[in-house]
């Protein structure tokens, strides 16, 4: 593996929040990207044929988030990535979460959260949690910017 070929881990749930990561491709090429998300015939759609499925879940179904933060540890592990990018929502803060944990000082994983476009009146749920866990949080509108917190370089869209 060279000096910039890094495995990264991208993970979002369906919707605008797979559309915008998916945007984010180009910029990834070079490195052993694995792409994770909740329904992987959308990625199939997209032309990625080897994307992994982590259940969707949320804070109204703690089983099934429960399920979810077991997958995201296991994803974490066989992945052991470098970097771990997520645009949400809480399948994406779970493996931004076991990324740091598992592997924030052994292997230097770095996170990024990117809070969704369609936040626009506030930071999501998962976005507000992230800047505590992410190494990055970047939102996608000016007046979202927290300074140290959480940061405007622009939109994906």
């Amino acid at each position: 593996m060279g000096e910039y070929n890094k495995r990264v881990l991208t993970v979002a749930s369906g919707g605008g929040r797979r559309d915008e990561l998916m945007l984010l491709r180009p910029t990834l090429e070079q490195n052993d990207v694995q792409h994770v998300m909740t329904d992987t015939a959308l990625a199939q759609q997209q032309g990625i044929t080897a994307a992994e499925r982590l259940p969707d879940c949320n804070r109204n179904n703690p089983l099934r988030a429960l399920y979810c933060g077991v997958r995201a540890v296991w994803m974490v592990l066989k992945q052991r990535p470098h970097a771990v990018i997520s645009t949400g929502a809480a399948p994406g803060l779970m493996c931004l979460l076991f990324g740091r944990l598992l592997f924030g000082r052994m292997l230097g994983a770095r996170t990024l959260w990117i809070d969704s476009v369609a936040n626009g009146e506030e930071l999501s749920m998962c976005g507000k949690l992230s800047m505590t866990i992410a190494h990055q949080c970047r939102v996608q509108w000016e007046d979202l910017a927290m300074g140290v917190s959480s940061h405007y370089r622009g939109a994906v869209l």
